[in-house]
């Protein structure tokens, strides 16, 4: 079951609004919800509206609970763009384009089938864990050089390079 909700012709421009668009995609309807009532961009509170809308018809329609949704797919698209001019030096003229967007809203329900899959896959990647540190392989610890090597000293001969003075 897909709840759709789509927005269209937002005086935003489509490469601006994916930014937010990403930080949402594949997260719970809650999750969303919380992360867009903080983010500062101009286009997070038009998806904000969206998701609430899509999640009203989801309640009302199919009489699912907010928990249970998360975000399937969203989709941003180019809509009509609008070309303005402006005067320029010597008589010429610049064009202005303002860009509009389409955005698609997809929310689909949790299902038991899918949250064990996950589970499954949680636990073979605990399986995969190095015997001897306990550690995943994305867990081992960073290698960093000693200070020794990345600080070094400085001679009068890298001075004179730095510088490029004859009397130093």
């Amino acid at each position: 079951m897909k709840t759709i909700a789509r927005l269209r012709y937002l005086n935003i421009a489509p490469r601006k609004v994916r930014l937010v668009a990403d930080l949402i995609r594949g997260k719970s309807a809650k999750e969303a919800r919380r992360m867009l009532s903080f983010v500062v961009k101009r286009s997070a509170k038009p998806i904000l509206q969206l998701l609430n809308s899509a999640v009203a018809n989801a309640k009302n329609n199919f009489q699912t609970d907010e928990s249970n949704l998360y975000i399937a797919k969203i989709d941003i698209d180019g809509g009509p763009i609008r070309k303005k001019w402006r005067a320029r030096a010597r008589g010429s003229a610049a064009r202005i384009q303002k860009r509009t967007s389409h955005i698609s809203l997809f929310l689909q329900e949790i299902d038991e089938k899918s949250s064990r899959s996950k589970k499954a896959a949680e636990l073979s990647a605990d399986q995969s864990k190095d015997k001897e540190t306990g550690r995943t392989p994305r867990q081992q610890r960073p290698r960093f050089r000693s200070a020794s090597k990345t600080a070094r000293p400085v001679s009068k001969q890298d001075a004179k390079k730095m510088f490029r003075r004859k009397a130093f």
